[in-house]
């Protein structure tokens, strides 16, 4: 059944191989032998794809109740006995592993030191199934799915900044109507490749303002440099300003203005055995993040500069 629900889910032999770790032969002899206990086919076989009969629908959607009952009450019995080990595939945005989960990871590994991780960074779209990976750490509302289950685990909040520099020469904003004569610096989602609005919430209503600048980037350290060379406004994840703001190369402004929280989950497959070295991740994760906001950024800045910046510039080409 685990076979046959990975194959239906992977969909093609050579995925289910590939995320069970065995040839691909044993995927599709496990097949045939389940076929021919039952007694029916289960799958159309063509030479570009797999389709499931109407028996092998039926079949499945048994399967993953099954399956998972299972799943419980191995889980029940092994809890208490079972101990990470192996290798795990996770995959996040390379600037939240580098800002909130490698500088924790060490005591992680050395709470489970049969246990090793192998992180895949991007900002990408991913099939976590055929690409065989155990988790994924992601920002934003998960879309609902029958294959896959999303646990909360924290969230952040969106600020802007801008350097002190940038704030001297052109001025504070002081409103979101003044982000008109600033220059910001464009931000082009991985997932999308287009310009990521910002978005505000003010008196329980939510506002987006679609920004263009004359500067656009699709990697965060590059955003983060282009705010440190004085280029423009940026808004950032809070937990990536912190240092910045601590050390003063970058300002907080509209603080006031504040954004939606923005939910953090780890997502895993559904139907797959949840093993100890997933919950475990599962769990350090939530546990890292406490299921709260991400530390705060500190005070906004902006206020501060009023006194030394100019009066904020109209007519900035931006």
């Amino acid at each position: 059944m685990q076979v046959f629900s990975r194959v239906v889910e992977a969909g093609s032999f050579a995925g289910a191989a590939k995320t069970l770790s065995i040839p691909r032969s044993t995927i599709s002899r496990s097949v045939q032998e389940l076929e021919k206990a039952l007694g029916v086919n289960l799958l159309q076989r063509t030479t570009r794809s797999l389709r499931l009969t109407s028996n092998g629908s039926f079949y499945y959607q048994h399967c993953q109740q099954i399956l998972l009952e299972i799943e419980s009450v191995e889980a029940a019995l092994s809890d208490s006995a079972s101990q990470p080990r192996g290798r795990l595939r996770v995959d996040m945005t390379s600037s939240f592993a580098r800002a909130v989960v490698l500088p924790a990871i060490d005591g992680f590994l050395e709470r489970y030191p049969e246990l090793d991780i192998v992180l895949t960074l991007g900002d990408r779209p991913v099939d976590i199934i055929q690409e065989g990976l155990d988790c994924v750490v992601r920002s934003g509302t998960p879309q609902s799915s029958a294959l896959l289950v999303a646990r909360n685990i924290g969230s952040f909040e969106w600020i802007t900044c801008a350097s002190p520099g940038y704030l001297k020469r052109h001025g504070v904003p002081l409103s979101l109507d003044d982000l008109a004569n600033h220059r910001v610096v464009e931000f082009h989602s991985g997932r999308t490749g287009r310009a990521m609005d910002w978005r505000f919430t003010a008196a329980e209503a939510e506002q987006t303002i679609s920004t263009r600048g004359r500067i656009a980037v699709n990697d965060t350290d590059a955003y983060i440099s282009c705010a440190l060379e004085g280029l423009g406004l940026i808004r950032i994840a809070n937990f990536l300003a912190t240092p910045y703001l601590r050390g003063g190369s970058l300002v907080r402004v509209l603080a006031e203005q504040r954004g939606p929280e923005v939910p953090l989950s780890v997502l895993y497959p559904r139907n797959r055995h949840l093993s100890p070295s997933v919950r475990a991740f599962v769990d350090w994760m939530a546990g890292l993040l406490g299921g709260a906001p991400l530390p705060a950024a500190g005070p906004a800045g902006g206020k501060a500069l009023l006194e030394q910046a100019p009066a904020i510039k109209s007519g900035v080409d931006c």
